[in-house]
């Protein structure tokens, strides 16, 4: 498998897993009673903040899955991988990061930090894009 459609496996694996996970707390929740079956909202506002973190972690894959998958994809499908295997794991590597810090902290020091690993993903998005487009 390609480094592109390895990235993309494991953006899509990672988004997978933050919903897995969601879901499996918010089953725990109504399960013992701590939370009617209809009780959530799509950003867990009445959650904790953990959970409210883990809702916007996970969309935050959803936002830029989209994006970085579609590019991964189109780079294969058109026989240009060569544009984006070199960054793909990186990329996946800096949505990781991103996510995690999500989920641990929303000190200054680790909101900057998340900044930084989206801003990663967006500069190696236009690169490929810029890449992909001069061919």
């Amino acid at each position: 498998m390609s480094p592109s459609l390895l990235a993309l496996l494991g953006f899509i694996a990672w988004t997978l897993l933050l919903l897995v996970l969601m879901e499996v707390l918010r089953t725990r929740l109504v399960v013992t009673g701590r939370v009617p079956a209809n009780g959530f909202d799509p950003g867990n506002s009445r959650l904790s903040p953990f959970m409210q973190r883990l809702a916007r972690a996970h969309a935050n894959c959803l936002e830029g899955l989209p994006i970085f998958g579609g590019l991964l994809l189109l780079a294969v499908v058109a026989g240009r991988s060569a544009v984006t295997d070199p960054l793909a794991l990186v990329l996946l590597a800096a949505r990781g990061v991103q996510s995690v810090i999500h989920l641990t902290s929303t000190s200054a020091r680790a909101v900057s930090l998340r900044f930084t690993a989206l801003a990663v993903q967006t500069l190696i998005g236009v690169y490929w894009v810029i890449r992909l487009l001069g061919a």
